[in-house]
């Protein structure tokens, strides 16, 4: 694997690498998630994916630095710290926040140095060009946010019910609910890479319906699988999850095998 600069090691839990890797995994978390959320992902994937969680900034080890508040400097940013670890057939995905992190990172790395992903998986995300109407939260006095945290049911109990852990919290809390609310999108070309979508079956924020126009976003293949859990059905089905990844993974490597063949 490339050597990497301590400004990219930051971003990418990278962790140990054998010498048959053939794709990467690059993994964005949804709002107030840590690479964590993916710690244990390689156990039950294709031992020739390397799984990079992406660590962003205000949490886990990067609690002291500023969290982004505003997409177009995150990606930019982001965009710059991974160019030196795309030096094999990679694939990006996101649940959430992370979905849409991860299909603009795609578009990024598109203008920036003229490749894709070899596949985008998007899960519990809208389609990027499907309006929001949601009023926004961020900003709300703590009482109101915590609130809403509960109703998303994505905090565990033990946590909101932690003050001190929860005052620790929340400013990275509310910037990544600025970070996903204050989103615009751009109108540009599809992608070329094929787009998977992931929505939980008991998802009132995210229906089948704002997850199917994902298909708009690529010239190439489109699938949607719907499982059973509400927003955090990336845990709840966490096996589920996994094993539809494997397999369209695997078919990313028989792929990338017959085009470098």
């Amino acid at each position: 694997m490339t050597n990497m600069t301590k400004s990219t090691s930051a971003w990418f839990q990278c962790g140990p690498v054998s010498d048959h890797v053939e794709l990467k995994m690059f993994c964005f978390p949804y709002a107030g998630g840590t690479a964590l959320v993916f710690k244990k992902w390689s156990d039950y994937l294709p031992s020739a994916v390397q799984v990079i969680p992406v660590e962003l900034p205000g949490r886990g080890p990067r609690l002291q630095e500023p969290p982004f508040v505003g997409m177009p400097a995150l990606i930019d940013e982001l965009s710059e710290a991974i160019g030196q670890l795309l030096d094999k057939p990679f694939v990006f995905f996101g649940h959430s926040m992370g979905a849409i992190i991860a299909f603009e990172m795609a578009r990024a790395l598109r203008r920036r140095y003229s490749c894709e992903p070899q596949s985008l998986f998007v899960a519990g995300r809208r389609a990027p060009q499907v309006p929001n109407s949601d009023p926004f939260t961020y900003h709300l006095p703590k009482d109101e946010f915590i609130k809403e945290l509960i109703e998303l049911d994505g905090t565990p109990k033990e946590v909101i019910e932690n003050e001190e852990l929860m005052e620790m919290m929340i400013p990275m809390l509310r910037a990544d609910f600025q970070l996903v609310q204050t989103y615009e999108y751009t109108v540009a070309p599809p992608l070329r890479c094929p787009i998977t979508a992931y929505g939980g079956l008991q998802d009132s924020h995210v229906p089948r319906d704002v997850l199917s126009p994902w298909e708009e976003m690529t010239t190439s293949k489109f699938a949607l699988h719907m499982l059973t859990g509400d927003h955090f059905f990336i845990r709840s089905s966490q096996d589920q999850l996994l094993r539809s990844l494997a397999r369209e993974l695997h078919q990313v490597i028989v792929y990338s095998r017959a085009d470098h063949a």
